[in-house]
């Protein structure tokens, strides 16, 4: 794990972001403690899931579909992909949107 005082990333950001590109990820110091993480994400994917992991929004989501899950409340996969079928339906017929043949 590469280390690195935040003065020296603030004069070198740009050398850093191509490292990063390379070796991997940087953990900015600020007073000798991490302060931040400095990485390349590998494709728009990588991205999302990286900012969805740091989400509180997003984590309470999980947690509590989780505890449905745990109590039983939780859909089949079956009646899952249902449920988005239905959903994706009844929003084309709000907006009038055709289907396409990669729907169907």
């Amino acid at each position: 794990m590469r280390i690195a005082p935040l003065a020296d990333v603030k004069a070198r950001l740009s050398a850093y972001l191509d490292e990063c590109g390379v070796e991997g990820p940087l953990v900015i110091t600020r007073n000798g403690k991490p302060a931040a993480v400095l990485l390349v994400p590998e494709d728009d994917d990588d991205l999302e899931r990286l900012m969805l992991a740091r989400s509180p929004r997003f984590q309470a989501l999980l947690n509590r579909s989780r505890q449905s899950i745990k109590e039983g409340k939780g859909l089949s996969e079956a009646d899952f992909w249902k449920a988005v079928r239905k959903r994706a339906q009844a929003r084309r017929a709000r907006t009038g949107v055709a289907r396409r043949k990669s729907d169907t």
